[in-house]
């Protein structure tokens, strides 16, 4: 019990102009365990990733909110100004922001419309209302993001550790062996002479 207690639960950015809709799917998500921001808009969510470039807010703060780690974000499809659709096409764009998964929720079955989201990256797509069933499908795309981000860091780690390996002067192991590969077959060129004076 107390493993569960130290583990630090995932964060969960959810979008919804509904506010309705928000109170639920904040209820399932942290039914879930899940740490939950909720925000009324796409241009709020971006503002809130760091994304949106408003004159008015400083570079440093942008940078401090990018801290703000972000597991998974869930957005509604239909929202006034900024779609889902257009929030989802902003988050992939970002170098930063890409490998964040993404939900897309909707009312409205329109298999065009899902395969249009998917296509442009979404993880899942979910027809409201939201149930606390769907929940269980977030996680998977959570920790499958999350080894891709171990992966390339560990690929740069390792690239960092190759370029000191190859500067490092004092690493010459494989010369050191074919030295020794040289010495020995010299000696065993030289053996058979000292054998021969002697039986002469």
């Amino acid at each position: 019990m107390a493993a569960v207690a130290t583990e630090t639960p995932f964060h969960v950015l959810a979008v919804d102009d509904s506010v309705l809709d928000r109170k639920l799917i904040e209820r399932l998500l942290k039914t879930s365990s899940f740490h939950v921001t909720t925000v009324d808009s796409g241009s709020k969510a971006l503002e809130f990733l760091g994304l949106l470039s408003d004159e008015d807010s400083p570079v440093s703060v942008q940078a401090e909110q990018l801290e703000v780690a972000v597991n998974l974000i869930i957005t509604d499809y239909c929202m006034p100004g900024m779609t889902g659709y257009d929030l989802l096409k902003k988050i992939k764009e970002s170098s930063s922001l890409r490998d964040i998964p993404v939900v897309i929720m909707s009312s409205e079955n329109i298999p065009s419309r899902i395969n249009r989201c998917l296509e442009e990256g979404a993880d899942e797509f979910f027809l409201k209302p939201v149930r606390l069933s769907d929940m269980s499908k977030l996680k998977p795309h959570i920790l499958k993001s999350k080894c891709k981000e171990q992966y390339h860091q560990e690929q740069h780690q390792q690239g960092d550790s190759k370029s000191i390996e190859s500067s490092n002067p004092t690493n010459n192991s494989s010369s050191d062996s074919s030295n020794s590969r040289k010495r020995k077959a010299a000696d065993e060129e030289t053996l058979p002479q000292a054998i021969r004076s002697r039986h002469s």
